[in-house]
Formats: C-alpha cells, sequence, structure tokens
C-alpha cells in the first residue's frame, strides 16, 4: 500500500512548509488527486489519519478534491474528459490519445494555525 509512504512524505512536506512560517499547527490540508494518479482516495484518507497524529498535522483534516481524466485526441481533435480510466477518446474511440490531466496529486492550500496566513500552493 504505496499510500502510506505517499502520506508520510505529504506529512513532511507540510510540517516543513509550517515550521518555516512559525505556525504551531494545522487544521486543514487540501490536495488535488488525478483519476489516473495511482493512488486511492480511500486508503489515502485512512493512512493520512493514522499518520498524522504526532506534530502540528495531529487536528488536521484532509479535503481531497479528484481531477478527472483528461485526453487530447490525434484523431479527431477532441480535448476534454474522458470515462473513468479508459484513454480511448470518448468522441471517436480512438486509442491514438495524449493525456492532459488527472495524473497527478498536488498540494493546494494549507490552512495554519498560530499565524494569520493561509498558504496555497
Amino acid at each position: 500500500m504505496h499510500e502510506f509512504s505517499i502520506v508520510q512524505a505529504l506529512l513532511d512536506s507540510c510540517e516543513q512548509h509550517a515550521r518555516s512560517v512559525g505556525a504551531t499547527g494545522i487544521s486543514r490540508v487540501s490536495i488535488r488527486i488525478g483519476a489516473l494518479s495511482g493512488v486511492e482516495p480511500a486508503l489515502l484518507a485512512t493512512a493520512f489519519d493514522t499518520f498524522k497524529l504526532d506534530g502540528r498535522c495531529a487536528n488536521a483534516s484532509l479535503d481531497m478534491e479528484i481531477e478527472p481524466l483528461r485526453l487530447d485526441c490525434n484523431e479527431c481533435g477532441y480535448q476534454g474528459e474522458a470515462d473513468g480510466h479508459r484513454v480511448l477518446c470518448p468522441k471517436c474511440q480512438s486509442p491514438f490519445t495524449r493525456v492532459i490531466g488527472g495524473e497527478d496529486m498536488l498540494l493546494l492550500q494549507l490552512e495554519l494555525t498560530g499565524t494569520d496566513r493561509t498558504e496555497a500552493y
């Protein structure tokens, strides 16, 4: 379950940033997960709740936004959302597509306590 290592890296990043701005805690962590990122949201949430217990994230909530798969079709020129995890063009069914979104996991925002700043990435 690679979600554990992903959450550990996420928490380390959050802790480091909070420390750098003098925040005493983190109340909310907002992330975006791409449909093709290979991350299972339910497992990520469980891992977050398990590993956040120490440090500034102990009382933090995790907000997840799921980014749909987006394709660019080389055959018909379609650009837009795809069906689930299928990389076939939803318009012409061509396999000659390029993924243009939905592969990443991004830290979007931290809500910090003990400071007046809300950090957005």
